[in-house]
């Protein structure tokens, strides 16, 4: 179950922005084999020139149409990672027209008592989730 943020600039259209999520989601679902409603996604969009993502010494530029996604979750395989991303930079360029050097991606991991999904408790912890 992983919870991702997804940071974007103003003006995409609702309907861009559905898409946008439902790729992820398909591509989490695909990649960490979670079940299709262990969907968490928080999107948050930004005024122009409240976001800076450079090259880092690459040489490529990135546009307006930048994404940032940040995975919080489990642990999760060295193959699964490179999964997800190399299924986001496809999916998101051939569905949602997403050139894939606009795609900054990083995972943060945690541990089963950092998850609270309601009520105060650890449902990992406690065993009500596996």
């Amino acid at each position: 179950m992983p919870l991702v943020r997804i940071d974007m600039l103003e003006g995409r259209s609702d309907e861009d922005i559905t898409l946008l999520l439902d790729t992820i989601q398909d591509c989490v679902v695909e990649a960490f084999g979670v079940p299709k409603q262990d969907r968490y996604q928080i999107v948050h969009e930004h005024k122009k020139g409240r976001m800076v993502f450079l090259d880092t010494g690459l040489g490529f530029e990135r546009s307006d149409g930048v994404v940032a996604i940040q995975f919080f979750t489990s642990p999760r395989t060295h193959v699964e990672k490179m999964t997800v991303f190399k299924l986001l930079a496809d999916r998101l360029g051939a569905k949602c027209g997403l050139d894939p050097k606009d795609l900054f991606i990083s995972v943060f991991t945690n541990r089963d008592e950092d998850w609270s999904f309601a009520d105060g408790e650890a449902q990992y912890v406690t065993g009500k989730l596996p």
